[in-house]
């Protein structure tokens, strides 16, 4: 059983982004204004691998889903 925690600030890391708060909320602000018919995984600025995994999250209902639909929502308005 994965017991990590599955929060945002963990999403990046996993990722290989940087994490911290400033960082997460600059990446955000950077990279808002996805299309309403974009999958997330589908946006330009992320890397084969994070693609992978955004996918997987989502199609697999992974213990990460709910923070990727978080980030997704942040990443849509």
């Amino acid at each position: 059983m994965d017991r990590s925690m599955h929060n945002m600030t963990n999403l990046f890391a996993q990722l290989g982004l940087k994490n911290s708060n400033e960082d997460i909320e600059f990446f955000i602000a950077a990279n808002r204004g996805l299309q309403k018919d974009q999958p997330l995984a589908d946006a330009d600025f992320w890397s084969n691998g994070q693609q992978q995994f955004l996918q997987e999250a989502i199609q697999l209902d992974s213990d990460w889903s709910e923070i990727v639909d978080s980030l997704d929502a942040l990443l849509r308005e």
